[in-house]
């Protein structure tokens, strides 16, 4: 199976729907010599986030409050022009989209739960803080 093939995975089951992307082409900056003033190299890649049906529900809403920022009309946009090739450029273009995706639609991290210090070991550390202090306090000229 070809690279281009191969549905992008966002996590699990859930894959980038090729339906739903939007791709366009132009002239990319950088090295190329004259072939880059006659090839459309960098790749442009849009996915309506905000009118997709794809994503279940708690990804979507989850994504398009993460991604908020970086969104236009509900759309998110990525921009691939690191590669001479535009089929490279259109794979980089597909991963990142994928890749930001994953990192919006992820699960909150589960809330830390407070713990106290045991008596033990802070009583441990003002102990030995205090012979600290006192062998700081000998080296001193002073002698109280």
């Amino acid at each position: 199976m070809s690279s281009a093939s191969r549905p992008h995975i966002i996590r699990g089951a859930v894959a980038l729907p090729e339906a739903e992307l939007v791709w366009r082409f132009s002239r990319s900056s950088g090295p190329g010599g004259q072939h880059v003033n006659t090839s459309d190299s960098q790749a442009e890649l849009r996915f309506d986030l905000a009118a997709t049906e794809s994503l279940p529900a708690v990804w979507k809403e989850r994504a398009l409050e993460r991604l908020a920022g970086r969104l236009t009309d509900g759309v998110l946009t990525v921009r691939a022009s690191e590669h001479r090739s535009q089929w490279r450029n259109r794979e980089a273009a597909a991963v990142r989209m994928a890749a930001l995706l994953a990192e919006a639609t992820a699960p909150p991290p589960k809330p830390r739960r407070a713990t106290r210090i045991p008596r033990g070991i802070n009583e441990r550390r003002l102990r030995e803080k205090k012979q600290r202090s006192d062998t700081k306090r000998g080296r001193s000229g002073r002698w109280d």
